[in-house]
């Protein structure tokens, strides 16, 4: 690929993400000033069905966005794949950078926040998502450098398989904490995230993020991005 078209690319997916970024913010700004008065905390306040239901359709409409840009964007699965990850990490990051600009929060990068809701609730740090984040972005370089130069980029199932397996205990390791207080509660029926559940009627206080899962999980990611590096720079020095 021509480097003008590969920077040009770069800058488009990047002022996508971050008025994304921008966007989602601003929604969160509207709840909190409706919903929060006196600033942001747990518990959840209790919110309107229609608002809660509007939610998580919202958050499922991001993800399709986002999935959209990287099909977009890319020119074979890998690439695809490199700018959906991409995308998600920027805007990820400054939907946290517009956060602080317009209502002073986080009060610091360990400030809990409620990540995601589908389809169990994802508790976490501020700086866990922004880590994960920046894993993204890295292996977003790799993989569109090497595509840039026309390399053939075998992203092969042990890759898959370790960039799974370790998305999947951190995804454990944001929903354990919400996850455990709820089955000690009320047991599993309300684990899952649907219209109307409980979840703004636990008034869950997050307590202890399971750092020990995170770090394994995002160590097997890192360990299979810095692999999957290695695999490439020695292929193409052949």
């Amino acid at each position: 690929m021509d480097r003008k078209k590969l920077l040009f690319l770069f800058f488009i997916v990047t002022l996508f993400s971050i008025s994304m970024g921008l966007l989602e913010s601003t929604v969160v700004v509207y709840l909190r000033e409706i919903y929060y008065k006196g600033g942001f905390s747990f518990p959840l306040a209790q919110i309107d069905e229609r608002i809660s239901t509007t939610e998580l359709f919202r958050e499922l409409a991001t993800m399709i966005m986002l999935i959209g840009v990287g099909y977009l964007a890319g020119r074979n699965l890998a690439s695809r794949f490199a700018w959906f990850i991409y995308s998600f990490a920027i805007w990820d990051i400054f939907y946290y950078v517009f956060l602080k600009v317009f209502v002073n929060w986080p009060e610091s990068l360990l400030t809990d926040d409620i990540l995601f809701l589908i389809p169990v609730v994802w508790v976490g740090p501020v700086i866990s998502p922004v880590i994960i984040s920046l894993t993204m972005i890295l292996l977003t370089i790799i993989i569109l450098y090497y595509d840039s130069k026309d390399r053939k980029i075998d992203i092969t199932l042990i890759d898959w398989g370790f960039l799974i397996l370790g998305s999947l205990i951190v995804i454990v390791a944001f929903s354990w904490d919400y996850s455990k207080f709820v089955i000690n509660k009320s047991g599993f029926k309300d684990i899952w995230i649907t219209p109307g559940n409980a979840l703004f009627e636990l008034q869950y206080i997050p307590q202890n993020f399971n750092w020990f899962l995170f770090t394994i999980g995002e160590a097997i990611i890192l360990f299979r991005v810095l692999w999957f590096w290695r695999r490439l720079s020695v292929k193409n020095k052949l």
